[in-house]
Order: structure tokens, then sequence, then C-alpha cells
């Protein structure tokens, strides 16, 4: 008896006429109904742009057995997708059930499944080396945990591109270090304050900047008075002295005098 779990594959494919599997045909069977009534019945559409799909993943390093294991399909079907079948003398697919389609393209490439070879933006990556420095982490501390020499990561702080295992390696130093104190990690207080204003004079926006959204988001400008794109935010840039962010600078020129803060 296969593993496979009660429902109208089963009750197809193994003949289980169990009320479960006989429920799922039943539904099954009413759903097509209808939807052939509405003239809405699809039961396959064109494998073309799933093909294709599969092919964009590969060139990111996500091979099929990855793709089946994030679309929840069996890795032989995407091989009869994508090349066919040969041992059953069957080229690619021409169609697929539209769930399949579904599934494979939702799949996205993300620095979780790409191989680590995989070149990508740098942007989330500087931001991240950017803020710890802002925080009082000088880059020779930085440096060590990514087991680098200074110069290799003086060259890292102004790449276009890092690879996805080096972006990978600096989000893991930096979920450790956001939040920590570095005079409690062997940083003297000198040092701690050279990073930091180095970072202010290159305004590297400091972690209390981002959040877990909009440092991953390479559009996304940082957050710095936590009111930055209005002309209160550019008012509290200029009370704490903190350079004036994009943002403020144009909330700032679009602003009409006598207007409210806001």
């Amino acid at each position: 008896m296969t593993g496979r779990p009660h429902g109208y594959a089963r009750y197809n494919l193994d003949s289980c006429r169990c009320y479960t599997c006989g429920w799922a045909r039943s539904q099954y069977d009413d759903q097509r109904k209808h939807a052939i009534r509405r003239g809405t019945w699809q039961p396959w559409v064109d494998a073309a742009p799933v093909r294709l799909h599969l092919t964009a993943l590969q060139g990111c390093g996500i091979g099929l057995r990855t793709a089946a294991a994030l679309a929840g399909v069996d890795r032989k079907r995407l091989q009869a997708v994508l090349n066919g079948r040969p041992e059953r003398g069957t080229g690619p697919q021409e169609k697929v059930r539209p769930a399949l389609a579904a599934a494979v393209l939702a799949i996205e490439p993300t620095l979780d499944n790409v191989a680590p070879s995989t070149p990508i933006d740098a942007t989330c990556t500087l931001r991240r080396l950017r803020a710890l420095a802002a925080a009082g982490w000088p880059q020779s501390h930085i440096a060590a945990r990514l087991g680098q020499t200074p110069a290799n990561y003086g060259a890292l702080l102004t790449q276009t591109a890092v690879t996805a295992r080096v972006a990978r390696l600096v989000r893991s130093v930096y979920d450790q270090l956001w939040i920590a104190d570095p005079l409690d990690h062997g940083v003297t207080r000198r040092w701690a304050d050279q990073s930091r204003a180095v970072a202010r004079k290159r305004r590297w926006a400091p972690p209390g900047a981002w959040d877990e959204a909009t440092i991953d988001d390479p559009a996304a400008a940082p957050e710095w008075t936590g009111a930055c794109g209005t002309y209160e935010g550019y008012l509290i840039h200029q009370r704490t002295r903190i350079p004036t962010c994009p943002p403020c600078r144009e909330a700032r020129r679009n602003h009409t005098p006598g207007s409210t803060a806001a």
C-alpha cells in the first residue's frame, strides 16, 4: 500500500474507496461540473512558462531537486516538463496541471535558496556592514568574524555584487552583533567612538534606522528620525544634528511656511 495521503489522488491512483477518498472524488467531480457549466474548466495549461522559469531558476543555482522541494512536487514531474522522460521515449511536456504551474512559478530566488556562488546585489550586505560600523564595531573586528583580512574587508565595502555565501555570512554576523555593545566584546571605547565617527561622516545608517523589512529592500531608505520624509523629520535632523536624509531634504523643499510640521 502506498504512503500517499487519502484524497483524490489516492482514489484514482491506488483505487482506495474509503470515505475520505470517495468524498474527495465527489468534490472534484462537482467542481469540474460547475466549472464546465461556467466555461472556466481548464484542466491543462501551457508548460512553456514553467519550463522557462525552471531554466531561470537553474541559472541561479536552484536545481530540480530544490525546486521540487519548494514546489511540493516530485522531482520527476519537473524533469518531464524540462527535459521529458528519455527512458520512456517522450520529449518535454507541452501541458501541465494548473496547480503544478502555479507552484513552480511561485518559486522566487532568495538569499536562502540560491547556490552559494550565485552573485547577488551587494546593497543589503553593505547596509549591514555599515550599520555595524555606526554601532561602534571597528572594521577589524567585523573582518575577523567574517574570516577576512582587513584588506579584503576594505575591498568588500566597495563591491556592487557579492556571492550568496558572503551575504549569508554577513547577515549571520549582523544578527549576532547589531544589538550587542561592542565594549562588552573586547572593543575599546576609543575604537568604538572612532568607528561611529567614520560612520557619521559617511552618513552610514545605524541598525536602529532599519527594520527586518526595509534592510532587505534595495528601494527602501533608512528611517533616521521616526518621521523621515516629512518636515517634522527634517526638524528632528536639525535638532539632533543628524545629517539630513534625502527624503527629509525633499520634504523641506516642498514645505510651505505656515503649514503644519507634518
